[in-house]
């Protein structure tokens, strides 16, 4: 196949996209320092900047002191350009937030499942209401929305017809970008699996920023995964890779959600993990109305009940052995535990999931992977999914409700 032309408007458009990176990320910097670190000329500089300037995407900053010459001028990017949205379809519910273009939190909204296999088009009737609601509330103009990214909990098909494919849910197939549209979302729609926004999230914001290999996991209900190498999330031939959940941790186990047995995700979901708890006892159930506050009881009743502190031990040595997995499966520089329950174990058992995945990693390269919580806290699938429409605009150098997304965006 022959080599791709480059051409001048292909030239113009990696500038942009590489001075508005550089800004994004390490901002405020002046015309000298964006030469320096992008190796682009100053002339180059000069002339993308002020046309980002013309735009209102970048803004002056203060100044700098140079050496011997006149002060530099510091640049950044403007968070008031625009807004963004994140919404996090959740197992239990969905959650939508509102941030300015440099993700600072403007407000959010949460709406609960009535069911915890909800109607898909009830579900997303849920995510139009609270993108309304989030607008209202915050008092800007909906045309300032650069657009709205969407973490769903199971795998997005991408392709000219976009599916959802959420079996624990029950969701096949399901076209979510055009039941948004029908429920008059008009606004540039990027659509990803949570976890893989979650590690976005955490890779630009968290616990995996400066890492550029890393394995961001996810455990909540269920278990996911994003897979970071040379700081691209893998995504594998149909965009379904990480479902770090579903792998065999026990050979013909207990039955998963997904109608396998053995895997991951029935061990160390809060699900599966109350479920075990619940057998253990002989049928009761943990205090609590729903399964975040069941799991906090459970955690709290380790330090009096054998029971509980055995259920947490075993779930802490299958999480340790399912991250040694990873590490001797990936090489990864760092792992990030995040997710509403990885999150809650981790604070207290952090230490002896270490300990079990130095068991069942190779040594040398155990020796070598930091193992971390994340940083974003149980908001990190909606931060993550905010990120999606900014990282349209740094790739493309342009306003995604001007330009298409290579990813998960409707026509």
């Amino acid at each position: 196949m022959p080599a791709k032309r480059t051409t001048v408007r292909d030239l113009r458009r990696h500038n942009r996209s590489l001075l508005l990176s550089k800004l994004y990320f390490d901002g405020p910097l002046s015309r000298h320092e964006l030469s320096g670190l992008t190796g682009l000329s100053a002339a180059t500089v000069s002339n993308v900047t002020a046309e980002l300037g013309e735009e209102r995407l970048i803004v002056e900053a203060g100044l700098v002191e140079s050496d011997g010459g006149r002060p530099r001028v510091l640049l950044r990017v403007d968070p008031a350009y625009g807004h963004v949205a994140g919404v996090d379809i959740g197992e239990t519910g969905v959650k939508v937030e509102l941030f300015d273009l440099t993700m600072n939190r403007i407000t959010s909204v949460e709406h609960p499942f009535a069911s915890p296999r909800p109607d898909a088009a009830a579900a997303v009737a849920q995510v139009a209401s609270g993108l309304r609601e989030v607008i209202t509330e915050s008092g800007i103009d909906e045309a300032t929305v650069l657009g709205v990214g969407v973490g769903v909990p199971g795998t997005v098909e991408q392709g000219e017809a976009l599916r959802v494919h959420a079996p624990t849910i029950g969701w096949e197939e399901v076209p979510l970008t055009e039941l948004l549209r029908a429920q008059g979302i008009e606004l540039p729609l990027f659509v990803d699996n949570g976890a893989k926004t979650q590690g976005q999230g955490e890779m630009w914001f968290g616990a995996g920023r400066g890492a550029r290999h890393a394995v961001i996991v996810l455990i909540g209900s269920g278990v996911g995964a994003a897979v970071v190498t040379d700081g691209t999330t893998y995504r594998g031939s149909t965009s379904s890779a990480g479902e770090w959940g579903h792998t065999t941790i026990v050979y013909g186990g207990q039955e998963c959600r997904c109608g396998s047995r053995g895997c991951l995700e029935s061990y160390v979901g809060a699900e599966g993990v109350l479920a075990r708890y619940r057998k253990a006892r002989g049928g009761k159930a943990a205090a609590g109305e729903d399964e975040q506050s069941q799991f906090a009881a459970l955690l709290e009743s380790a330090g009096k009940s054998k029971t509980a502190a055995k259920v947490l031990e075993e779930t802490a040595g299958y999480l340790g052995a399912g991250i040694g997995n990873l590490i001797n499966l990936f090489n990864p520089e760092r792992i990030v535990l995040g997710g509403w329950a990885g999150l809650a174990l981790g604070e207290g058992h952090l230490p002896e999931i270490r300990r079990v995945a130095g068991e069942h990693a190779l040594k040398h390269v155990f020796d070598q992977t930091e193992i971390e919580l994340g940083r974003l806290g149980p908001d990190a699938v909606a931060i993550g999914a905010a990120t999606l429409p900014v990282a349209a605009l740094l790739e493309q150098g342009a306003d995604p409700r001007t330009a298409g997304s290579k990813r998960g965006t409707a026509a």
